[in-house]
């Protein structure tokens, strides 16, 4: 039932218009986020103790940071797990890295959202966090592969909800044997997984505490998935499962995707494949306040191939497989 529900979804959702409010707030002192899906908590800076990505960081002076893929997993230059790769998995671990890390971009406060494996989501920041929940799903129903985070942090006076996701990344669906994957595949398992996983997590943080999006709210990360608003680069059916996710989120949820609602006519890729898979989600009263959103190409987050005297030596991109989104509010 849940994936004829998706399906039905998908195609009412392909006539529907768009939900962007038309009254913006007047400019006032603007605060900056900061998303970026950093590969392998962040792969190719490990050689220089992250020097050039902290400093190109402090350069874009963000208040607030999402991190996707917060965990280093791979020695730089090759895809050889780190021989300390237990270590890290535990969050004591985690949160020492991001500890000493954060304040070196000038953020003082850290919160690591809950993962089942090496790939979760910290949001680091200027300003307190306060924790609200940390997401893995229930092994009896949904699983959230990497997890997901939920935290408020107050501006002024007004506390913001922010949701971080990261979906499963493979066209076969979840715990699948090896042997049954190119048939589940076929079957499109990755994606009826990944619509599960974000109807588990919208349920869990937004459709159950402001199902109308009257607050501040606002939800990103690597979401796996591509939007049916942009299938004119795509050209795929319209009845295509590919689009179960976003389909999800404009259907049943009051989130606006802020890139696609600013720039309705222009196609921006987060990946060396041009597919748009980051996404940044605002609820109406958040969307009012934004006065820019760009996803960041520059000559430090151009996806590079890691090459070594003409060879390829990784699957890895330095500095990232994906390219960041900075979005500027107003308070």
């Amino acid at each position: 039932m849940k994936r004829i529900l998706f399906i039905a979804l998908a195609i009412v959702f392909s006539l529907a218009g768009s939900r962007a409010p038309k009254n913006k707030v007047k400019p006032q002192e603007s605060f900056r986020l900061l998303y970026w899906n950093i590969q392998n908590g962040m792969w190719d800076g490990q050689e220089d103790n992250y020097t050039r990505f902290v400093d190109w960081v402090k350069g874009k002076t963000p208040d607030i940071c999402v991190w996707c893929e917060a965990q280093p997993i791979y020695k730089t230059g090759t895809a050889d797990k780190l021989t300390d790769i237990e270590s890290w998995q535990r969050d004591s671990a985690l949160l020492a890295f991001w500890n000493e890390m954060a304040p070196r971009y000038g953020h003082n406060y850290v919160f690591l959202g809950g993962h089942r494996d090496n790939y979760p989501q910290v949001i680091t920041s200027r300003f307190p966090i306060d924790p609200v929940a940390r997401i893995t799903g229930n092994a009896a129903d949904t699983l959230v592969a990497h997890g997901a985070g939920w935290a408020r942090i107050s501006l002024e006076g007004q506390s913001i909800n922010f949701v971080t996701v990261h979906t499963w990344p493979h066209k076969y669906g979840h715990n699948i044997p090896k042997e049954q994957r190119e048939k589940s595949a076929k079957a499109h398992g990755g994606d009826f997984f990944r619509a599960d996983e974000m109807e588990y997590i919208c349920r869990h943080t937004i459709l159950g505490a402001d199902p109308e999006g009257k607050d501040l709210w606002m939800m990103m990360g690597d979401f796996n998935s591509i939007t049916r608003r942009e299938n004119w680069v795509y050209h795929l059916d319209n009845d295509s499962p590919a689009f179960l996710v976003h389909d999800f989120i404009a259907a049943q949820t009051p989130y606006i995707d802020v890139i696609a609602e600013r720039e309705p006519n222009n196609f921006h890729s987060t990946t060396p494949g041009r597919r748009r898979i980051d996404f940044v989600y605002a609820t109406a009263p958040m969307f009012a306040k934004i006065k820019s959103a760009e996803v960041i190409f520059d000559d430090y987050t151009r996806q590079q191939k890691a090459m070594k005297d003409g060879k390829r030596v990784s699957i890895f991109f330095r500095p990232s497989d994906h390219l960041p989104i900075i979005v500027d509010f107003s308070k």
